[in-house]
């Protein structure tokens, strides 16, 4: 009974950064940013109130990454799925990267962070599209943290675009099928340029990945909490970290502990 008590106390004490500091950060890190909606509904607000919300803490999570030291944050801001919700809620989302972006490009600059974007940008509205490449050409000479938004994501969709190149580029004799290999496939996805990521955080609750970077998740490990992504702290993100840390990550070989 004392050592179940024990344990219990010793998780209800708060994670420090010190603490994950003293363990390697994993190096990517994405997050399904979810809960936006549901956080504004229980506050009887319109659901744009939670949209704004998140882009706070978008914000906050960004520099504090940076200060970790994690090289890679991946966020998925917008899928290709997102474009069934009313009009009026994503005319507003199409307009917080500007808003975002206009607002936070300085400190990003400043903060040697770089930004990249994944998706089908060429759907954008123009507003939006000319935004997100202001923000990725003017941080393009960065060697920090790599902000990396999923805006019009959708990982079939990228996935089977990946597919159609590799089979044009063996029609025209660019490559014979020997030649297909798990990197060589990688090499055609949107995240190229990319390491995979080592860990994922979805907010609110829900278990599922959601069409978010199918192919890149094989081995990630997975972190889900209840809490809404407006509500989400440092605090959490360290908690997160904290598990990655404890996990024996194996890639499907033998523990070496």
């Amino acid at each position: 009974m004392f050592n179940k008590m024990r344990k219990t106390k010793e998780k209800d004490v708060p994670v420090t950064k010190e603490e994950v500091l003293r363990h390697p950060v994993p190096n990517h890190v994405a997050i399904i940013m979810d809960g936006n909606g549901r956080w504004a509904k229980k506050r009887a607000l319109p659901r744009a109130a939670g949209h704004y919300e998140g882009m706070q803490v978008v914000r906050k999570i960004t520099r504090f990454a940076n200060e970790l030291g994690i090289q890679i944050l991946s966020l998925y801001a917008f899928s290709t799925e997102n474009w069934k919700r009313p009009k009026n809620e994503v005319d507003y989302l199409m307009k917080l990267p500007e808003q975002f972006l206009t607002t936070f490009l300085p400190e990003l600059v400043a903060e040697n962070v770089k930004v990249q974007v994944i998706g089908h940008t060429e759907a954008l509205p123009d507003h939006t599209r000319r935004a997100v490449e202001k923000a990725v050409e003017e941080t393009s000479s960065n060697t920090g943290l790599v902000l990396n938004f999923a805006l019009n994501y959708g990982s079939r969709a990228e996935i089977t675009a990946a597919v159609k190149q590799i089979a044009k580029d063996v029609e025209r004799g660019m490559l014979a099928p020997e030649d297909i290999t798990e990197p060589l496939i990688s090499s055609y996805l949107m995240t190229s340029e990319l390491a995979d990521p080592d860990l994922l955080i979805r907010t609110s609750g829900e278990i599922r990945l959601s069409n978010f970077m199918l192919w890149q998740l094989a081995y990630t490990e997975l972190w889900f909490t209840d809490v809404l992504w407006p509500d989400f702290t440092e605090q959490h993100f360290l908690e997160a970290i904290a598990a990655y840390q404890r996990r024996d990550r194996r890639f499907g070989g033998v523990s070496a502990r």
